[in-house]
Parts: structure tokens; C-alpha cells; sequence
């Protein structure tokens, strides 16, 4: 595995590569970390070269004003497409679960020629929902907990709004120190995504005719035990309007840490990276 960051518009992006083959960009959720696809990532290396990265303001990735900023989604598919500009002249494979779906989107929109094929895993765009506005209520209720009554408040309060969409976190006494560093870095990044990121990417509405003209390249993708639930919701209204069908992904919301194997073998087959491989293969 190598590390380096890469200059961009108003910060520094920290990413790290791993494999061989075409490129695969995993692109994180809400206030996510390079490392929380570590698992996934080595999977993966023996078919594609694997770049995971954290976004702008969070952990490694650093804010050129040194302070929380509010954060969009148009700039961070833009970090995006000129961090992949940076390390190939070839379209690239994109995974992004949650926020990270969101921000797949908006880049397969906008830069579809750096795309080969984007999954998206639950993008909670809950302003494409009919029940739009009493979502817009709960994520601007989270987002006001989190400057007032602190995380636990606000956390709890999230918690309760997806309807249990969330596998429990690991016990402290489960993790190695590598991850131990990396669940820190999250308890930091975690009020900065509610207070900056929470309700500016819920509110997120795709565009429909654009990406309509890139549906061949898109799979959405929703847990098979969290479809019936608010983060998968947004998922299923999009392939419906696309003419497409929300594909079951192992686990719930965050399945890509629970089911780890698994929701790496569907990553290679929908995407059909397989036939790409240089070697390796999941069992």
C-alpha cells in the first residue's frame, strides 16, 4: 500500500493506493476515512488498482483555511474527478456508499468520462422521496442537536430517524491499534459531518435527464436487510425514475464493513471487473 496526498482547489487530499489493474476509486460515506475500506481495498487489489481517500476536512485530508467548512457535493465529486485526472488517463470503476454514493452521482453526472462504472450504495438523497420535507425536518433536528446538545444527543437522534439502517460499531476491545487510530479519527470527523455535510447532501437531487444518459454504467445498490428502511429509500426512487432495478448488496446500510467478502463479490460481478483480473480471487 502507498499513501500520498494530492493538491486540490481549497485543500489537500489524502489517498492511498493498492493492486494492480484498472483503477477503483472508493469513495467514502458521511465523515468517512481512507482506512474504513481497508478490508474491502485488500479484497479487491488483486483485480483493480484500489484508491480510497478521505474527503476533503475530514482526517488526513486537510482544509486549506484550517477550519470546518460547509461542505458540498459538487466540490467533493470535483476532488474527485481531479484526483482520478491525477492518477490515470484511463475512466475508472466507482464505489461510494452513503455520502460517498452521493458524491459518485454527481460525478458520473458531470464527469462521465472518467467513469467506467459507478456502484452506489444507498445514497440518502431524501429529498427525492414524496416524504421529503419530514426528512428535511429530522436531518435539519440532527444537525441542531449536534451545535447544541453535543454527538450523543444528535447521534442518538440519527439513529432513531434511519430506523436501526446501521450495524452496530465494533467493541474498542475488537480492534487492532491501526483501527483504534482510525475510530478516533471518525469521533472527530462525526460532528463535522452533521453540523457541515448532513443536511446539504440529504437534499441532494440528482439530475435525472443527465444521468439517464449514463444508466448503462450505473448500479444502485441497497442492503438486503435495510431495503425497507430511509437510507435504502432514495436508492430505489432513483432506479425507478432511471428505469432500473436497486440491486440487494449483503447487510444493511453499512454491509461493506459487516459483509465484507461478500459485498466485495458483488462489487467485481456488477461491475464486471472480474474479466479484468490480473490475478486472485475471492472465495
Amino acid at each position: 500500500m502507498k499513501s500520498d496526498t494530492f493538491p486540490v482547489p481549497g485543500a489537500t487530499i489524502y489517498h492511498e493506493i493498492r493492486g494492480t489493474g484498472p483503477v477503483l476509486l472508493m469513495l467514502p460515506g458521511g465523515g468517512g476515512d481512507a482506512n474504513g475500506s481497508d478490508e474491502m481495498a485488500e479484497l479487491l487489489a488483486p483485480h483493480a488498482t484500489v484508491i480510497t481517500m478521505d474527503a476533503r476536512g475530514y482526517s488526513r485530508s486537510t482544509l486549506d483555511s484550517g477550519r470546518p467548512e460547509q461542505q458540498h457535493v459538487r466540490v467533493q465529486s470535483e476532488d474527485a474527478y481531479l484526483l482520478l485526472r491525477h492518477l490515470t488517463d484511463e475512466p475508472a470503476y466507482v464505489v461510494g456508499g452513503s455520502d460517498g454514493a452521493i458524491v459518485g452521482l454527481d460525478l458520473l453526472t458531470r464527469h462521465p468520462d472518467v467513469v467506467r462504472g459507478l456502484l452506489a450504495h444507498e445514497p440518502p438523497c431524501f429529498a427525492v422521496l414524496p416524504d421529503a420535507e419530514e426528512h428535511r425536518a429530522f436531518v435539519t433536528e440532527v444537525a441542531h442537536l449536534a451545535r447544541t446538545d453535543g454527538m450523543a444527543a444528535a447521534s442518538q437522534r440519527f439513529l432513531d430517524g434511519i430506523g436501526g439502517a446501521m450495524a452496530p460499531s465494533p467493541e474498542p476491545s475488537e480492534l487492532t491499534p491501526h483501527q483504534t487510530a482510525m475510530w478516533a479519527r471518525l469521533a472527530v470527523n462525526a460532528p463535522i459531518m452533521m453540523e457541515y455535510e448532513l443536511c446539504e447532501f440529504t437534499s441532494y437531487i440528482p439530475d435525472f435527464a443527465t444521468l439517464a444518459t449514463q444508466a448503462d454504467r450505473l448500479v444502485l445498490a441497497v442492503g438486503a436487510d435495510s431495503r425497507h428502511l430511509l437510507p435504502a429509500r432514495p436508492a430505489a426512487r432513483i432506479a425507478e425514475r432511471l428505469g432500473l432495478e436497486a440491486v440487494d448488496f449483503p447487510g444493511m446500510h453499512n454491509g461493506a464493513r459487516t459483509h465484507t467478502l461478500e459485498f466485495a463479490a458483488r462489487v467485481l460481478e456488477l461491475l464486471g471487473i472480474q474479466r479484468y483480473a490480473r490475478g486472485g480471487s475471492i472465495q
